[in-house]
């Protein structure tokens, strides 16, 4: 897998996102509380809201047009909420934020 060195993880402010400029659009990277990091289409699976401007809170964003709910780690919309968006592989690497470029999760 090729991993792009995105940013030194204080660049992205704790519960806040990055987003980067993938083939099929924005990828929002995220940080939580604890320093995990999660990268997902900036797109709410409802009606395309920017994720990324979302509130995050454990291991969840809100999409700021509807309140959906979006769990970081699947991608899936929590009940009573049905789809998803696409998830990328992300890691932290000697305190640098690295993303690979290939969707883990196909969403319909």
């Amino acid at each position: 897998m090729n991993w792009l060195d995105i940013c030194a993880l204080e660049e992205i402010n704790v519960l806040g996102a990055r987003i980067v400029a993938g083939p099929k659009g924005d990828i929002a990277i995220f940080r939580t509380a604890g320093d995990e990091v999660f990268a997902l289409d900036d797109r709410c699976p409802h009606k395309g809201g920017p994720l990324s401007q979302g509130l995050i809170y454990g291991k969840r964003v809100a999409c700021p047009l509807h309140n959906w709910q979006i769990d970081l780690a699947s991608g899936e919309a929590l009940e009573p909420d049905v789809g998803c968006t696409h998830k990328y592989p992300v890691r932290i690497e000697g305190g640098r934020v690295l993303l690979a470029l290939k969707s883990l999760k196909d969403c319909a």
